[in-house]
């Protein structure tokens, strides 16, 4: 009967485990379990890189700066001085230069423009006289831009009291224009006359603040 017994209870222990087995091995949190749930992280996209320093002014920037604070229309003569790319190595030499240039431009567009616009009414029915006197504004604007033409020549021969004359009779010329208006047909100058000469005056004004410094080194 011990035998019998023995075996008896062997198989009754076997049993028990065959029928644990499977409940046990599930219960395990198997490798599975985290795949599907978001078991590898997500990985972020790494951040941007920090924005690269701002480099310094360069010192012709500093330059323009520092000369243009020495003028009355420090917006205007740093945007005169800045459109022109030789400025980035000027000294305050070329940089007169430039301003100079800058109103010598200014003076043959509106001369151009004057001369298109008579040119353009030729056959139209307008006063004669106030053609003949746009005829000669444009004229005035030529000579202004002469007048600057010398001053550049002037400043590279370093006769800075000269190109202050030069530059001092350009701005004079539109002026001559808005006197003849006044004599001879009063209160018909030209709006689009009085801001060309107000342009023009501003950059000469740039131009000889720019030459005196020259004259007080």
């Amino acid at each position: 009967m011990a035998p019998t017994m023995a075996i008896a209870t062997a198989t009754l222990v076997l049993l028990v485990v065959s029928l644990l087995a499977p409940s046990t091995l599930g219960s395990r949190p198997g490798p599975s379990s985290h795949h599907g749930h978001g078991g590898h992280a997500k990985h972020s996209p790494p951040p941007p890189p920090p924005p690269a320093p701002v480099a310094p002014a360069p010192a012709a920037a500093a330059l323009v700066r520092t000369t243009c604070n020495s003028t009355g229309y420090y917006d205007l003569c740093v945007s005169a001085l800045a459109a022109d790319p030789s400025s980035t190595t000027a000294d305050v030499r070329g940089l007169s230069a430039i301003a100079v240039s800058a109103a010598a431009s200014n003076a043959s567009a509106s001369a151009a423009a004057l001369g298109a616009n008579v040119t353009a009414q030729g056959g139209a029915a307008v006063d004669g006289t106030v053609q003949a006197l746009l005829r000669t504004c444009a004229g005035k604007y030529g000579e202004a831009r002469d007048a600057l033409a010398a001053a550049k020549v002037s400043i590279a021969q370093q006769d800075y009291d000269y190109a202050a004359v030069h530059v001092s009779a350009a701005a004079e010329y539109p002026q001559v224009c808005k006197t003849l208006f006044r004599r001879q047909r009063p209160g018909a100058y030209p709006a689009e006359l009085a801001t060309r000469e107000e342009a023009l005056n501003q950059l000469c004004s740039v131009a000889l603040d720019i030459i005196s410094l020259l004259s007080a080194s």
